[in-house]
């Protein structure tokens, strides 16, 4: 990769610092299935040359947006959280749903959560856990793969074919799911024809075993949905029929709300 990367023809183009450019591309390396990489890996995915990746390394450590484990691998450190932290807090997607979702998850005694679609994952923005909940470790500011999440799949509905296909390549089914996860695009378009025409999303186990969730949209003031909100829970507890009953009313009735505060902003 050349260490000045092409013009993307966005206005301000003029003014880019490539080497703030490049610490960012080291930041954006790091996410749910790389939590720290070692120097040499940070150089092999960004194509920046060893001494300059030392560098700026160096100068991200010392400002404590990553940390230096004992094996000399990098981690995303204590700045990066509180940045993080900080940006969903202060969305008005966030501020506007908390209460609603907090009402919602009080009322149903289940797992809540808000989320938007982020390349070919769900970014969650929002999360109320139920302690009982048979689930990986999600939290604010997790990812995970869209075509095994309730949320994921009710966003890619949004979409046409080709958005769907420019999101969607096949490594977004090579991580293992659930038992009863899409395993290709045919599969996942067949699901998505499904929820198209309901309008909304059921996961049943194909996240996990023992996990199940329904999700429906949230919009503001454009057409296109802005996000996805969904209650999760355990299998043992809720059958899929269930989860179309007085669980998918209630949230239906959240996500109205939430609409009608986002268009009002």
């Amino acid at each position: 990769m050349a260490e000045t990367a092409p013009a993307t023809g966005k206005a301000g183009n003029q003014y880019r610092i490539e080497s703030l450019a490049k610490g960012l591309s080291i930041l954006r390396l790091f996410d749910e299935n790389a939590v720290s990489l070692k120097l040499r890996e940070i150089c092999d995915r960004t194509g920046i040359p060893m001494p300059t990746a030392f560098r700026i390394v160096s100068t991200l450590e010392e400002g404590g947006f990553l940390d230096r484990t004992a094996d000399g691998s990098f981690r995303p450190g204590v700045s990066v959280l509180t940045l993080g932290s900080a940006a969903l807090r202060g969305s008005s997607l966030v501020q506007v749903s908390e209460k609603i979702l907090a009402d919602l998850a009080a009322a149903t005694g289940e797992t809540v959560n808000l989320g938007v679609l982020l390349g070919d994952q769900v970014l969650y923005l929002a999360r109320l856990r139920n302690a009982d909940l048979v689930t990986a470790n999600v939290q604010v500011g997790s990812t995970l793969p869209a075509v095994y999440t309730s949320m994921g799949k009710l966003l890619l509905a949004t979409l046409t074919p080709q958005e769907v296909s420019e999101r969607i390549g096949p490594d977004a089914f090579s991580v293992h799911g659930g038992p009863n996860a899409v395993r290709n695009r045919e599969e996942l378009d067949a699901r998505l024809a499904v929820i198209r025409q309901q309008g909304y999303a059921i996961q049943d186990q194909e996240l996990a075993l023992g996990l199940r969730s329904v999700s429906v949209p949230v919009y503001g003031n454009a057409p296109a949905a802005v996000a996805a909100i969904n209650i999760a829970v355990s299998a043992s507890r809720h059958t899929v029929e269930s989860l179309r009953g007085p669980l998918l009313a209630q949230l239906r009735a959240a996500a109205a709300d939430i609409t009608v505060r986002l268009r009002a902003l």
